[in-house]
């Protein structure tokens, strides 16, 4: 198991990709430990007026040579908000790597299905897969068109299909509404985004008798297993989201 670390990163960049989503890129003065796709930091978040519990924000992509991390951040909340007003030069304190990553199982073809912020862990999985010799197909439901964001990172892994409740971009509808989910063939699927459309996702992974994963939303406050406010239910008791997952194989889920 790797040891948890707390450290002080340089923000290198802050790109606003829309009115919601921006990504931090924040850079180690050492080399990175190892982190795998599914992880998450608890961000501390400074001089915000209040007492903020810290953030739990998934890696979204990392750069071993450079030492740095990037973090796709929907804004939300007061929390988020200000890490949004972070500028190149400032430090943000960070706990990690924590949490259990996505298993890596055999097959070729694995379909990536994410809505909204879900999509976060998205990048750094389907590039280890992509390096394993597996083929991702990305999946990702947004509002509007409004909330899409540049893509091209998951188009030079893999094929990317989109819907928009609004039919403004892509398929009109709900993401498990989408054809692929029924004419694909995939050896398994990951998933993480809102309750409900994991929960059908997992259904349809369970119809098809393929392996399926899903990164849960639960708050998270401490992300050490302590404060117990990300406790899921599951066949083998109540488990600890932050520490036992987020990531869950659906067959043990009671939801």
């Amino acid at each position: 198991m790797v040891k948890k670390k707390i450290e002080d990163f340089l923000v290198t960049g802050n790109h606003r990709l829309n009115t919601e989503y921006f990504v931090l890129t924040l850079r180690s003065e050492h080399s990175l430990p190892a982190i795998f796709p599914g992880q998450f930091a608890e961000l501390r978040v400074d001089h915000a007026g209040n007492p903020f519990l810290r953030r739990p924000i998934s890696f979204f992509d990392v750069d071993r040579e450079q030492h740095e991390i990037r973090l796709l951040i929907q804004e939300v909340g007061a929390g988020t908000q200000q890490l949004s007003m972070l500028d190149p030069g400032d430090t943000l304190n960070m706990i990690y790597p924590l949490g259990h990553p996505f298993t890596m199982v055999e097959g070729k073809d694995f379909l990536l299905a994410a809505g909204g912020v879900g999509i976060a862990p998205m990048l750094l999985l389907g590039r280890t897969l992509k390096q394993a010799g597996k083929r991702p197909v990305f999946l990702f439901g947004f509002r509007s068109e409004e909330q899409v964001f540049d893509l091209s990172a998951f188009e030079a892994l893999g094929e990317v299909y989109i819907t928009t409740e609004d039919g403004s971009m892509g398929k009109k509808g709900m993401i498990t509404g989408h054809p692929i989910l029924e004419t694909g063939i995939f050896d398994g699927c990951y998933s993480c985004g809102p309750e409900p459309m994991m929960k059908a996702i997992a259904k349809i992974a369970d119809g098809k008798d393929i392996f399926c994963e899903v990164s849960l939303e639960n708050m998270m406050a401490c992300g050490i297993g302590a404060c117990l406010c990300c406790a899921q239910p599951t066949l083998h008791g109540m488990k600890m989201a932050c520490v036992d997952g987020p990531v869950f194989n659906t067959k043990e889920l009671l939801w």
